[in-house]
């Protein structure tokens, strides 16, 4: 808190550095190709690769329904190899009405010009199967993952207003004033961006990959909503252990800075056990060989680490340092919408001493 304004400055600016590789975040489900060169699933990733291109590990299933004889198969086939990033495309049955087409495309499954191929397909279908009266569906194990991913993403947002919202509505009610849920959000988004920009440098960008054993490839495409739930637990957790004790010290004393430097350092053994707990456990996940468990045990490692020590400890103390009593203020009509949980004992205390010395019992104002 002496040098708090540095301390914010260079906290924030850190932390934003390191979210901005997030933005090139690419959500998938990492198959063989993402697995150690000693398991024997990527050494046939490989050698298939090698021997029959990228794509033979990604075919996709086109299921072409009211087909009445080959020929026409033969036709939606022939038209599917004219677009671009097929490498082949064949019948593969044709049962009844119904026919099996083998699409070999030529990237491989984790690569975006495949999930580009798979939405051009089913942008493209009608003109495909022009003249055969086929209706044309796009399948297979490639194009399932790719459509997972994309349902993720699409939640992604949606997700991160209801986490943020619950967030705001949790502190508001423990501390009844504005901007403590909106410095808890901020420094929550900051943390999590953080862990995010850090997963893509390290498992898409192959930052450090020799070091963690790691294979560039997608981002698991259920991380980011697994992280964000996990952290913002974990991050009002300890928001409450260290603001509440603040809040406590401030209501005492009323002197807003020696309430921050008492109440951080009263909890920050806390904190620091809690997250180092945490952390111990989520770094112990990435000896995992597994690219998807050693994945989600980094990005929980870095997360909580972040949110705990530069946040909660060090960003969080120097913002409330700075602000001063400002932190605690709202107007009267907000402390009359927001019921009082008394997080700090003062009603019971103010009753305790009532009971104790027969003496009338003040009223509590909300108010600081």
């Amino acid at each position: 808190m002496r040098h708090r304004i540095p301390v914010l400055v260079v906290g924030v600016l850190g932390l934003g550095l390191m979210a901005v590789p997030a933005a090139s975040m690419d959500l998938g489900l990492p198959g063989a190709d993402a697995r150690p060169t000693s398991d024997t699933s990527r050494q046939a990733y490989d050698l298939t690769t090698e021997h029959f291109g990228p794509g033979y590990n990604g075919t996709l299933t086109i299921v072409a329904e009211n087909v009445d004889q080959s020929a026409q198969a033969q036709a939606i086939s022939s038209a599917l190899t004219k677009v671009d990033g097929v490498a082949s495309a064949a019948p593969a049955a044709v049962v009844n009405d119904i026919a099996l087409i083998s699409v070999v495309p030529t990237t491989g499954p984790s690569d975006s010009a495949t999930s580009d191929l798979v939405h051009d397909i089913r942008d493209h279908r009608t003109e495909l199967a022009a003249g055969t009266g086929a209706r044309l569906l796009v399948g297979g194990a490639t194009a399932t993952h790719i459509d997972i991913a994309t349902k993720l993403g699409d939640a992604l947002p949606i997700f991160l207003i209801v986490v943020v919202g619950l967030a705001f509505v949790l502190l508001t009610f423990a501390f009844r004033t504005i901007l403590v849920p909106l410095k808890s959000i901020a420094g929550f988004l900051l943390s999590a961006g953080a862990a995010f920009g850090a997963q893509v440098a390290v498992f898409q960008w192959g930052w450090f990959k020799d070091a963690l054993g790691v294979t560039p490839t997608q981002t698991l495409c259920f991380l980011p909503i697994i992280l964000l739930a996990i952290m913002f637990g974990l991050s009002s957790d300890y928001e409450i252990f260290v603001v509440s004790r603040v809040k406590e010290h401030y209501t005492k004393h009323g002197d807003a800075r020696a309430a921050a430097v008492a109440g951080t350092g009263l909890s920050t053994r806390v904190v620091t056990a809690a997250a180092l707990i945490m952390v111990s456990i989520f770094v112990a996940v990435m000896t995992e060989t597994d690219p998807v468990i050693k994945a989600i045990g980094f990005s929980f490692a870095i997360g909580v680490f972040l949110d705990a020590f530069i946040v909660r400890l060090a960003l969080v103390p120097a913002f409330m340092a700075i602000v001063g009593s400002k932190i605690w203020y709202h107007p009267k009509w907000y402390g009359r919408l927001i019921p009082d949980p008394d997080i700090e004992g003062e009603k019971l205390e103010e009753r305790l001493d009532h009971n104790s010395t027969g003496r009338p019992e003040q009223p509590v104002h909300a108010d600081a």
